[in-house]
């Protein structure tokens, strides 16, 4: 039985605590948003395109849901908004467990599974809506995986910046993949250094000189620290998309035109992706499935969503156009 209560974003938005299996931590659970609709907002989305798409939202490493204009856009065309927070971080984060720590990304199969059937759309429910799935960064690699894993399951996916490909490529992936296995391994908890120097979060948080407002406990100024066996599980990961995926369903790909990799700040960082090499991840897109479109966005920040204004009004604008022809959006 789901119990759902107010979220922390609103009367607009709802919230239900999932559990799952305790790991070595102690207890582990994820977190499912949804939006709320009063019956004359049910009545209006009854006659929208997209009235029998159910969304599910999965967010990226240091990250947890946020964006109320994502949900809102959704809305609009008629679909019901769902987000999770994955085990470890946002919502679902508890004060005994490391912060985003996993030393496997298909566990996360668990935390999807349960928002899935949460949502009516779990292993024999047999729901009679689409679902649609839209990823970030992370948790576009996590959910390309899960859909290549689960063929039949969803009926669109979306991946706004996936971290398809490590930052120094995949060469470089591969040389350091041997010693991240080993260290895996020995000391799975092994803080790696600190590469965050705070740039992405000054570009965002109304606290410094972006125009979101974030919670400083589920997204610290520098990030969460990296631990061996996290990196080596995407690694792994990365390595399986680059032999190649079989993604049945039509995949949209948004990415920012271009990279700004730095020690020192810049105020190109307010206009590009200063997390991922873009172009690195661009190679990789088509190793996604038969039907994947690629959009390079020019100005884009690293989470497409949370650019400029007219940027993200390009964003919109090239997802409305993408679900025209791949969602039956009219």
């Amino acid at each position: 039985m789901v119990t759902w209560e107010p979220d922390i974003l609103g009367e607009r938005f709802e919230c239900a605590t999932l559990p799952l299996t305790p790991d070595p931590q102690g207890e582990v659970v994820a977190t499912l948003v949804r939006t709320r609709r009063s019956a004359l907002q049910r009545l209006a989305a009854s006659v929208k395109p997209l009235s029998d798409v159910d969304v599910l939202y999965v967010h990226g490493w240091v990250d947890y849901f946020f964006q109320r204009h994502v949900a809102e856009a959704w809305e609009e065309t008629g679909a019901r908004f769902h987000a999770v927070d994955l085990r470890k971080y946002g919502r679902s984060l508890r004060e005994h467990e490391t912060p985003g720590y996993i030393s496997d990304l298909d566990t996360y199969d668990e935390d999807i599974e349960a928002a899935l059937t949460a949502m009516g759309h779990g292993v024999g429910q047999r729901s009679k809506r689409r679902l649609f799935i839209m990823a970030h960064s992370t948790g576009g690699l996590t959910m390309s995986l899960w859909v290549h894993r689960h063929p039949g399951r969803a009926h669109a996916l979306v991946l706004n910046s996936p971290w398809l490909e490590f930052q120094i490529g995949g060469i470089g992936r591969e040389a350091l993949t041997p010693l991240l296995e080993i260290g895996a391994r020995i000391t799975p908890l092994r803080s790696l250094p600190h590469v965050d120097f705070g740039f992405y979060t000054r570009t965002i948080s109304d606290q410094f000189e972006g125009e979101w407002q974030i919670d400083p406990r589920w997204r610290p100024e520098r990030g969460f620290a990296t631990h061996t066996a996290w990196l080596a599980a995407v690694f792994t990961a990365q390595r399986k998309v680059a032999t190649g995926l079989d993604i049945d369903i039509p995949v949209l790909v948004m990415l920012s035109d271009r990279s700004t990799i730095s020690r020192t700040w810049s105020e190109e960082m307010r206009s590009s992706d200063i997390v991922l090499n873009v172009d690195e991840v661009a190679q990789r897109v088509p190793r996604l499935g038969r039907n994947v479109t690629l959009v390079r966005i020019e100005g884009a920040m690293h989470d497409v969503t949370l650019s400029a204004a007219p940027v993200r009004e390009r964003v919109r604008s090239e997802l409305r156009r993408w679900l025209t022809g791949y969602g039956r959006l009219r």
